[in-house]
């Protein structure tokens, strides 16, 4: 799979894919309260889960779900001539 997350995109991944987990955690250990009852835990386990999505997709730059709807943000970096100028190339 070829990356597709990049840009603002990969760094509101990787702020509120943690943000999530912490949230989610949180609730689920009791600290902090989202709903009372079963719709509570529903909510943390969701907020984890979606916590985990998210920052995984943020770190591998790939998201199956971007692909599915062909959405693509990443933008590869291209090296400049001076970069490129130092390297001795193979023969």
């Amino acid at each position: 799979m070829e990356k597709n997350v990049g840009g603002y995109d990969r760094i509101a991944r990787a702020v509120f894919g943690p943000v999530l987990i912490i949230v989610g955690a949180a609730a689920l250990a009791g600290i902090l309260t989202i709903a009372t009852g079963t719709l509570g835990l529903v909510v943390a386990g969701g907020a984890l889960l979606v916590g985990a999505v998210l920052t995984t997709t943020a770190v591998t730059q790939k998201c199956p779900l971007n692909r599915a709807l062909g959405v693509n943000t990443y933008k590869p970096t291209t090296k400049t001539e001076a970069e490129t100028a130092g390297k001795a190339r193979p023969q």
